[in-house]
Formats: structure tokens, sequence, C-alpha cells
């Protein structure tokens, strides 16, 4: 039986992908690069800022560009970080029945942790997690499994027990890093060939079927 959900944060509990965008064009545009497509950034995120800023530079960046595009990028998202992010459909009725269940539920996520602090602040205040961490400095990012299983410790949480739930493969090596069953969700930024490809133990397209990975 699962005691503890482990939730990625973008395009697994919120679609954050038009911001994300929307943030990155603005730094790329104000430095003289080329703007890209919303859909694109569903695989330039993942991996934390810095690799998004890196890869929607696609290589034309010097180090000192990816410095300033990254340094904007944080300036303009600090102010527009849920212009457009909104829970995905059906996320608030499965926490609130995960919590009528007694899971415990938490977040683990690549997004600087003062941002994921504040936007589930914002975004799910009717909520208490048991505990929300985004990329801190005294962890490596994900898929290392360092700052899940400090997660895990805190929580004094059972591996046998515990599901980790995301939508790409970063998401299932992590929780396969860690020694968890994992979950990749469909309606996220990237899709099944991926999560299955990664080996993810199960793989949903609603949020109404995690429940039934929790009996």
């Amino acid at each position: 039986m699962i005691e503890l959900c482990v939730f990625d944060l973008d395009g697994t509990l919120v679609n954050s992908l038009e911001d994300l965008a929307n943030s990155t064009n603005y730094a790329l545009i104000k430095n003289g690069f080329k703007a890209w497509e919303v859909e694109n950034y569903r695989y330039f995120v993942g991996d934390g800022v810095l690799m998004l800023i890196k890869r929607a530079l696609a290589e034309k960046g010097t180090e000192e560009a990816e410095k300033t595009v990254y340094n904007d990028f944080n300036e303009y998202y600090d102010k527009h970080y849920v212009d457009c992010t909104r829970p995905y459909e059906g996320i608030t009725e499965l926490l609130k029945e995960l919590r009528e269940k007694r899971v415990k539920c938490a977040v683990l996520s690549n997004k600087p942790d003062s941002f994921v602090k504040i936007i589930m602040e914002e975004l799910f205040p009717d909520f208490e997690f048991s505990w929300i961490q985004g990329k801190l400095e005294e962890f490596p990012k994900k898929p290392d499994p360092a700052a899940l299983n400090f997660i895990l410790d805190k929580l004094n949480a059972k591996k046998e027990s515990t599901l980790y739930i995301g939508d790409s493969n970063v998401d299932v090596f992590t929780g396969k890093n860690a020694g968890l069953k994992t979950c990749g969700v469909l309606w996220g930024f990237r899709g099944r060939e991926e999560l299955e490809a990664a080996g993810a133990d199960h793989v949903v397209s609603e949020p109404k079927e995690i429940l039934k990975l929790c009996n």
C-alpha cells in the first residue's frame, strides 16, 4: 500500500510551460537571441533553469551570455511565474482524495526552491503538503536521488510504500535511482514513449488513476 506520493511540479502538478517559455523568450530577445515557440519548451525544461537556458541558446551563447540570460530570466520570472500557470485538471481533486486516504504528499522539483515554494503556496493554498523542495545548492539535481532520499528520511517513509510521480524520463530515473516505484503522467510535457523507454512502472492518462495505485 502506498503511504507517500512524491510529485514532480512542472508538467505534473501544474502546467507552467507558457510562463517558462515567455520568461525565457523575454531574456533571449533582450540579449539579441532567437525566441522559440512555446511547444519547443516541452523538451527544454526538466533539468533546471540553467539547462533550460543552455538549450534555448542552442549552443550559440558564450558562458557570459548564458549567465546574463539566466539572470534576466530570473528577474522576469520572479514577476510572472503564475501569469498562466495553473494546476492541471483533476489535480486538486486528486490531492483531496489522497488526503482522505491518509496518503502523504510531497513535492520535489529541479526548479529553484524559492520559486517552487511560492508557486505551491499560491496555487495550492488549501492543501498542506508533508514536504516541498526545489533545487537547493546542497543537493545535485534530479535524476540524482540524493534530494529524494533526504525527503524520505525526513518523513520516515519506507521506499516500498512510496510512489514517485512525474512527466519525464528525468522523473522516472530519479525514482528508480532511489529504489522507488515510479508513475509517469501523460498530461505533462513529454509522452508515453519517453516514459516507457525510461522504465516507468506505471503510466497514467488522468490524475484519478493515481488513486488506484495507492490501494
